[in-house]
């Protein structure tokens, strides 16, 4: 999927990524990767300052945790992540249903 349609999505994807649990870097990029059907590939050089961009927002927190001896950084989602996340879904539905009105099949 080219990157440009990705913009302006891309914290609502980390979020809904985060919604069924805190998971560390990686493991977003691997949620995202196969819940899209491989068709979103997200390099670390945009997971991770979109990460810190929603924590500085108030919309993810995290800490530090010795995973098999790795230390890894979990992100969890907060209540104002999930109400962000709700409002992004919602204009998500708003949207694509106005597209499939003038692209989908007639």
């Amino acid at each position: 999927m080219k990157a440009d349609r990705l913009r302006g999505h891309l914290d609502a994807l980390v979020l809904a990524v985060l919604d069924d649990g805190p998971r560390h870097g990686y493991a977003i990029a691997e949620a995202l990767a196969t819940r899209s059907g491989g068709a979103v590939a997200m390099p670390t050089g945009t997971l991770y300052p979109a990460l810190r961009r929603l924590e500085r927002a108030g919309y993810v927190r995290s800490e530090w945790a010795t995973v098999a001896g790795r230390k890894r950084r979990t992100y969890w989602l907060t209540d104002a992540g999930a109400r962000f996340l709700a409002a992004e879904r919602a204009d998500w539905r708003d949207f694509s249903a106005a597209i499939e009105g003038v692209l989908g099949t007639p």
